[in-house]
């Protein structure tokens, strides 16, 4: 039988028998190769010694195991300077020697553990008709090649943590071939340093601005142009950026704080009737209207002679009421009735708290805690701001001034983004650049360094680390402080079309990785599956 196309095999070897079951199909292979080569000195021979079946386990065919049955042959190795005198034929591109299962049968097996690793690719292959253990995938694995090592030319580096702010390894990447090129099991500058120095190629390293690499590459490949990446410089101006923001927010909600203390809180013997909403003053109007017109059909009676009784009976009311009505010229407006709240007998002394310039509710609740009262913070919050009167709020009152609507950590993104990418934040950002005088200079500073960033214009650093010195924004000092100290690379940076965007991408990967091993390999699987990732 020829070879099924279902079933490639190398040129010359052919299906002698097919004998199918209904879990596992069983093949039988023949070899028809006339000759073989010794493989110990090369030498062909067609002289056949004797035959034997090989039974081999191959990828499987419809979800059912398939089986070779390999009938191989022996030869004699007519070499006399050889010391083999007889050999078995070899099939390279089918089976390795000794091995049980076909060579792609192998390769199978090794990628989905690649992709899933140990217990994962054992219930994976499960699936797909691969009968394999969790110590076979990790075997197969382990026994991959490093291959041949490459000349780097441009490096990118970074690190990466096995478990965050504990222990931490680094990662070397090819920019030229983007592929990872090494794993370090920590990020010394020593470790760094011994592997760049067994690449004497190296002109370009692309680094964050940590001093462990800047020391490594300085000690290792001098030749190599250091860049630091731009990512991590923008990174570094968002953080200085923000305690400005943080610092002058923080200054203006002072401000704020000592208007809000120039309104006092009214004392227990001066307080007025509680507010009321909307609705309760609608429903206390119309009750008001309501006894008006009984006041009149009570007076319009009384004129027309009816006695008190009568008109109780009639308008519906008490007979004390009628009485109480006649005997006053006017309509008795009612009195509205002062409810009484659990805080009542402590506010006298909630005042002089407030009077002395507590104005911290939460403050006073816990006070008022720890003097055996049992009150909510609810209730006293509720209540305080219930009895506060309205329009008695200086000219420089709160609603006047300008608040920051948004927090520093929000702000620094409207700073450091483009002009005309801004559409409903505008007036966000006017507003926040109107707080103070030193945020509008940071602001124009800020938009000068990326504007250098993203056209690549790093000549034009020298410019601005002067103009940051002169403004006198602490803040920003001590960002371009920092940038004068590595700033060869950072001025690399800004120029090169290198950064580690790239690295920062494979980091990810690597995170993925790693999780999907549960915490449970160490760091040669790890660099094994990195290095062969899919």
């Amino acid at each position: 039988m020829e070879s099924n196309p279902l079933l490639p095999l190398p040129q010359g070897m052919h299906i002698e028998h097919i004998q199918t079951s209904e879990n596992e199909v069983q093949i039988t292979v023949i070899a028809t190769h006339p000759t073989s080569c010794c493989p110990l000195c090369g030498h062909p021979s067609c002289f056949v010694h004797s035959r034997y079946r090989r039974r081999v386990r191959d990828v499987p065919c419809g979800g059912r195991r398939v089986q070779l049955v390999l009938c191989v042959r022996k030869f004699f190795c007519r070499n006399p300077l050889c010391e083999r005198k007889v050999f078995t034929e070899r099939l390279p591109e089918l089976v390795r020697p000794w091995a049980q299962m076909t060579i792609r049968y192998f390769e199978q097996i090794t990628s989905i553990g690649l992709a899933t690793c140990g217990k994962g690719g054992t219930r994976l292959a499960a699936r797909l008709g691969i009968q394999t253990t969790r110590q076979s995938i990790l075997r197969h694995i382990m026994a991959l090649p490093e291959g041949v090592p490459e000349s780097v030319l441009y490096l990118g580096i970074d690190d990466f943590s096995f478990r965050r702010g504990c222990r931490f390894g680094t990662i070397l990447v090819n920019l030229e071939t983007r592929r990872v090129v090494d794993l370090l099991p920590d990020r010394k500058a020593d470790t760094s340093a011994t592997w760049m120095r067994h690449h004497p190629d190296l002109m370009a390293v692309s680094r964050d601005r940590g001093g462990d690499y800047a020391a490594a590459a300085t000690a290792s490949a001098p030749q190599a142009i250091q860049c630091a990446d731009r990512f991590h410089v923008m990174k570094n101006l968002g953080e200085a950026l923000e305690g400005l923001l943080a610092r002058h927010f923080a200054a203006h909600r002072t401000r704020v704080v000592q208007e809000l203390r120039a309104i006092p809180l009214p004392t227990a013997q001066g307080k007025g009737p509680p507010k009321l909403s909307p609705k309760q003053a609608a429903v206390s109007q119309a009750k008001r209207e309501e006894r008006l017109a009984q006041y009149k059909h009570v007076v319009a009676l009384r004129q027309q002679g009816f006695s008190q009784t009568a008109i109780a009976s009639q308008v519906g009311i008490g007979h004390a009421t009628v009485s109480r009505w006649l005997s006053s010229d006017t309509f008795p407006e009612q009195k509205p009735r002062q409810r009484l709240t659990r805080l009542d007998p402590y506010l006298k002394a909630v005042a002089e708290r407030w009077e002395a310039g507590c104005h911290n509710i939460a403050q006073l609740h816990r006070e008022l805690v720890a003097a055996g009262h049992t009150l909510t913070y609810r209730s006293v919050y509720r209540q305080l701001v219930r009895y506060l009167p309205e329009g008695r709020k200086t000219a420089a009152s709160p609603d006047q001034l300008p608040c920051p609507p948004v927090l520093a950590r929000q702000a620094v993104f409207l700073f450091l983004r483009r002009t005309f990418e801004l559409s409903t934040e505008e007036e966000t950002l006017a507003l926040l650049r109107s707080l103070h005088a030193e945020m509008d200079q940071a602001y124009d500073l800020v938009q000068q360094f990326t504007q250098m960033l993203r056209e690549r214009r790093g000549t034009h650093l020298d410019t601005w680390l002067a103009q940051v010195n002169q403004s006198n924004i602490p803040e920003l000092r001590s960002f371009a402080a920092g940038v004068e100290k590595d700033k060869e690379a950072v001025r690399a940076g800004l120029t090169w079309w290198i950064n580690n965007g790239m690295v920062e991408g494979h980091v990810a990967k690597l995170k993925l990785i790693k999780r999907s091993m549960y915490g449970r390999a160490g760091f040669p699987l790890l660099r094994q599956r990195v290095l062969h990732a899919m």
